[in-house]
């Protein structure tokens, strides 16, 4: 009986043609192969300290930072209990060439707004920005003033983050410097407890950067 075979019987990468099911097999490997290293790169970066991270610690570090670096503050002793938003300001060349200062603008509400009512929320929305906040505020004295060799790093990354959010807004036109802030509002204790929460927000301004 004729069955109405071709020679490709088979479902899925099986019913391709012969070339088709190499490539695929060979993209397969790869995806496989990066998502390993991945992962065993994230996992020296976490576990504790020993002779095999010690030794390929300049590999881990920059495939890690900035964005793969890992957190565990919500597991700490003592959580955070503050509100930081991240703010930016910007000098612009407009497209008729007029320059101008824009208002402070609240990119972690942008960010809050995004997440809120959405079922799956993008790793982006919720973490870049909050991140790349906590990598500069680690990578930096009180001052603004780097305090390891990752500081140039942390700048760069807070950079390229606000000129994605900015640059759209003003087709045809520059953005000539940038300047970020942070606005920290402690969160409040719950009625029950008694106690008493400053409520006030304290801003921490970072220098103009030339972009």
């Amino acid at each position: 009986m004729d069955t109405g075979t071709d020679g490709n019987t088979g479902a899925g990468i099986l019913g391709l043609p012969t070339p088709y099911r190499v490539a695929a097999a060979v993209a397969l490997v790869a995806v496989t192969l990066g998502a390993a290293v991945h992962l065993g790169l994230v996992f020296l970066h976490v576990a504790p300290e020993n002779t095999l991270s010690k030794r390929h610690a300049a590999t881990v570090d920059r495939w890690v930072y900035p964005e793969f670096e890992q957190n565990w503050k919500l597991f700490a002793p003592n959580p955070l209990q503050q509100n930081i938003a991240v703010e930016v300001r910007a000098q612009v060349r407009t497209a008729d060439g007029q320059r101008l200062t824009t208002g402070w603008r609240d990119l972690s509400a942008e960010d809050a707004r995004a997440i809120r009512g959405n079922p799956f929320p993008s790793h982006v929305q919720q973490n870049e920005l909050r991140r790349a906040w906590d990598f500069f505020t680690g990578s930096h004295d009180d001052e603004n003033r780097p305090n390891g060799e990752r500081g140039a790093l942390s700048e760069a990354y807070l950079q390229r983050i606000a000129l994605r959010r900015l640059q759209p807004d003003f087709p045809g036109g520059e953005v000539l410097r940038i300047q970020l802030r942070s606005a920290t509002t402690a969160v409040p204790a719950p009625a029950w407890s008694g106690e008493e929460t400053d409520r006030q927000t304290y801003y921490r301004e970072l220098p103009w950067w030339t972009v």
